[in-house]
């Protein structure tokens, strides 16, 4: 190797050195990006970002509970069935109560008869005593006998009424009408009093619950416009509006969607009506951007 070609290497070899320690310099001296100062709601120029989900309004969804225990004879409703108010949804098994209801208006008219005959023979003492041809005792037995004899009447009628009000409680029926959401029983099922039998919802009454970060409560004003998305209909947005605003910030309640999302936060949670028809499902989750209040 000559020693030009060395020259030209050595030159090679220190540019190189030195346009590294520049690059090191660089690095070093390169301010680190400066830390959000953004709340975790996300707050834009455009709206303060809230979520949300599509729920029913108080009243408009309904879980019916078995008001009594025993074995579902019959279910005659399949989830997504439009039901109306009262409309049988499933039955348990009731044929000892209708015996035993049976038995108990049998009574009635026993007791019914007797009273008769007891108002009857009071009538006939009273005649009698009033001509002295009985005792003041006489009469007396008779009154007795005849109170006596209604008691029972009323007796018989409270038992009639006992098995009547049990076998309604046999019958499952749609509180409201609407949609059957969720059917979690099958004949042949036995169930528990309390138990959660099915779900009717009127699905032309929802709206969202939405939770706005606290740090945006101030900004959150009652009749803002909302602007409502849905992961499921990319591009598509709907319009809505705050309806109720409560005077304090709670707990979150809805998993955030994006997992960095601390699920501790406090937020407000508010209450947005639709302001045009959605194709959204209850239950679904979504993305509000609420209109900030002037003089934000």
């Amino acid at each position: 190797m000559t020693k030009g070609t060395q020259l030209v290497l050595g030159l090679l070899v220190g540019g190189a050195l030195v346009g590294a320690t520049v690059l090191q310099a660089r690095a070093v001296v390169q301010p680190p990006p400066a830390a959000s100062s953004e709340p975790a709601s996300e707050r834009a120029a455009s709206g303060i970002a809230a979520e949300g989900r599509v729920v029913a309004y108080p009243g408009a969804e309904v879980r019916v509970g078995a008001e009594r225990a025993g074995r579902l004879v019959r279910v005659l409703v399949e989830e997504g069935a439009l039901v109306r108010k009262g409309q049988l949804l499933a039955e348990i098994d009731s044929d000892e109560l209708r015996a035993a209801l049976a038995e108990a208006r049998a009574r009635v008219v026993e007791a019914e008869a007797e009273a008769r005959l007891s108002e009857a023979t009071l009538a006939r003492r009273q005649k009698l005593q009033q001509e002295r041809i009985i005792a003041a005792h006489d009469l007396d037995q008779a009154l007795r006998d005849l109170e006596t004899a209604n008691a029972r009447v009323l007796t018989a009628k409270a038992s009639v009424a006992r098995y009547e009000a049990l076998v309604a409680k046999s019958r499952l029926a749609a509180p409201i009408a609407g949609t059957v959401t969720a059917r979690r029983v099958d004949a042949g099922q036995m169930v528990e009093t309390g138990d959660d039998t099915f779900t009717v919802a009127d699905l032309s009454r929802l709206r969202i619950e939405g939770e706005a970060h606290e740090a945006d409560a101030q900004g959150v004003a009652l009749g803002a416009p909302v602007t409502i998305t849905a992961d499921g209909y990319p591009g598509h947005s709907w319009r809505g509006r705050i309806e109720e605003v409560p005077d304090s910030v709670t707990l979150r309640r809805i998993k955030p969607q994006d997992p960095s999302r601390p699920t501790d936060a406090r937020i407000l949670a508010v209450k947005v009506a639709f302001a045009e028809p959605v194709p959204l499902r209850l239950g679904t989750t979504v993305d509000l951007r609420i209109a900030p209040a002037s003089g934000r």
